[in-house]
C-alpha cells in the first residue's frame, strides 16, 4: 500500500506522522499549486466546485509519485462532498487508474461496524503492535493539536506583534522543520520547541488591531491554495485573525455529533438565525458570524467556492446579521478563475473599511 491524500491545511503533517508510526508508506501531494489546480480541472466536470478540482490535482500528482491508495473524509449531508469519492473514483478508473478508495465517514451515518471495516483497510497493511497503532494515532493527534494551537495563536497574536513579520516567519519555520522530522515523536519535540518560542515573542498589549474572524465553507477556509492565501494577506496588514473550522475541530464534531452535543455554542449562536442544519458547514458560519460579533471582532470574511448551495443559503442571510448588530462580513467567492489582483483589492478596501470605523469609534466620531 502507497497511500495518498488530498490537501487540507496542516493535515499532512498529522498524516505523516501516522503513517510513519504504522510503518506505512504514505505519498504526501506537492502543496496545491497552479499546476494543480489546472491538472485537476482538465479531468473535471466544468460546473463542479473549486475543492474537488484541485483535490482531484492532488490525486493525480501523487499517483505519478506511485500512489495506489488514496484516503479522503466523506460526508452524507447534501452537499456535494458526499458525492465526491464516487465521482473521482469512476474519472480516475477511466482514465486507466485502479485505486483503491478509503473513504471515512461518520460512524453515526456509516454504523460503527462498517467504520471499523474501512480503518482496518490501513491498520492490516500495518506490522505494528496493537499498543504501536494506539500510539501512532495518539501521536497524530498531538500533532494536529500543537499545530492547529501554533497557528491560531499566531494568526491572533499577529496583531500584537511588536517586530511586524516575526510570527509569520515563525510560522512558516515551524511547518517547514515539521515536515522534515525524522520521526513522529520528533515531530511532536518539534512543535513543542516552537510554541515555547512563540511565548517569547515581544507583543504590545496596548495596541487595538483590527480583528477578523474567517468563516465560510471548511475546505476553502483551511487550504490557503483555495483560498489565495488570504491568512497570510491578513497578517501582512497587521490583522488579528481567527478561525475555528480547523480539522481537530472536524473530528471532535463528527464524534460528538451522535450524541447531540457537537458545537453547542456554534448551534445556540446560530438558533435566531439558523436553527437547522442545511448541509455543509452552513449552519456554522452563520453561528461564526454571531460569535465573533459577540466577542467584539470588528468584521468577518465569509469564504466558499462558486455554486456551494449550503453557503450561498448563508450568504443570503449574513447580511441581515450585518445589518442588525452593525457588523461588517464580506463574502468572497472563489473558483479556478479567481484573479489575484481583485481578490486583494477587496481585502485590502475590507481592512480599511474597518480600521477606518475602529478610529472613528476610538475619536468618538
Amino acid at each position: 500500500m502507497k497511500i495518498t491524500f488530498p490537501h487540507l491545511g496542516n493535515t499532512y503533517l498529522a498524516a505523516k506522522a501516522l503513517f510513519d508510526g504504522l510503518g506505512v508508506e504514505c505519498i504526501i501531494p506537492p502543496f496545491s499549486s497552479n499546476e494543480t489546480l489546472e491538472l485537476g480541472s482538465k479531468f473535471s466536470p466544468e460546473e463542479m466546485c473549486l475543492p474537488y478540482k484541485i483535490m482531484m490535482g492532488n490525486y493525480l500528482q501523487s499517483i505519478e509519485m506511485g500512489a495506489d491508495t488514496i484516503l479522503i473524509v466523506g460526508s452524507c449531508g447534501p452537499c456535494r462532498f458526499g458525492e465526491y469519492c464516487e465521482l473521482q473514483m469512476n474519472a480516475l478508473k477511466k482514465m486507466g487508474h485502479d485505486l483503491t478508495f478509503i473513504v471515512i465517514d461518520s460512524p453515526f451515518d456509516i454504523g460503527k461496524q462498517e467504520f471499523l471495516n474501512r480503518l482496518y483497510k490501513i491498520s492490516e497493511n500495518s506490522t505494528r503492535s496493537k499498543a504501536q497503532k494506539i500510539r501512532a494515532l495518539k501521536v497524530a493527534y498531538d500533532v494536529i493539536d500543537l499545530i492547529e494551537k501554533i497557528e491560531s495563536k499566531v494568526h491572533y497574536l499577529n496583531g500584537f506583534e511588536v517586530n511586524k513579520g516575526e510570527f509569520k516567519r515563525l510560522l512558516k519555520e515551524c511547518q517547514s522543520n515539521a515536515a522534515k522530522a525524522v520521526t513522529p515523536s520528533r515531530m511532536v519535540d518539534i512543535l513543542k520547541e516552537y510554541k515555547n518560542k512563540i511565548k517569547e515573542v515581544p507583543i504590545n498589549k496596548h495596541k487595538s488591531p483590527v480583528k477578523i474572524a474567517i468563516i465560510g465553507e471548511i475546505y476553502t477556509v483551511i487550504e490557503p491554495f483555495s483560498n489565495v492565501y488570504i491568512e497570510d494577506k491578513l497578517m501582512d496588514y497587521g490583522v488579528a485573525i481567527k478561525r475555528m473550522l480547523t480539522p481537530s475541530w472536524w473530528v471532535k464534531d463528527m464524534a460528538l455529533k451522535c450524541l447531540n452535543l457537537n458545537s453547542i455554542d456554534i448551534r445556540r449562536a446560530s438558533k435566531e438565525y439558523l436553527p437547522y442544519y442545511i448541509g455543509g458547514h452552513g449552519r456554522e458560519c452563520i453561528g461564526e458570524a454571531l460569535l465573533a460579533e459577540k466577542e467584539n471582532f470588528d468584521g468577518a470574511i465569509q469564504i466558499f467556492p462558486m455554486g456551494c448551495m449550503p453557503e450561498i443559503v448563508s450568504k443570503a442571510i449574513l447580511p441581515a446579521i450585518s445589518n442588525d448588530k452593525d457588523f461588517p462580513i464580506m463574502s468572497l467567492v472563489v473558483d479556478e478563475m479567481t484573479g489575484e489582483a481583485g481578490y486583494v483589492t477587496r481585502i485590502e478596501a475590507f481592512v480599511d473599511l474597518l480600521e477606518r470605523r475602529k478610529s472613528n469609534v476610538q475619536y468618538g466620531s
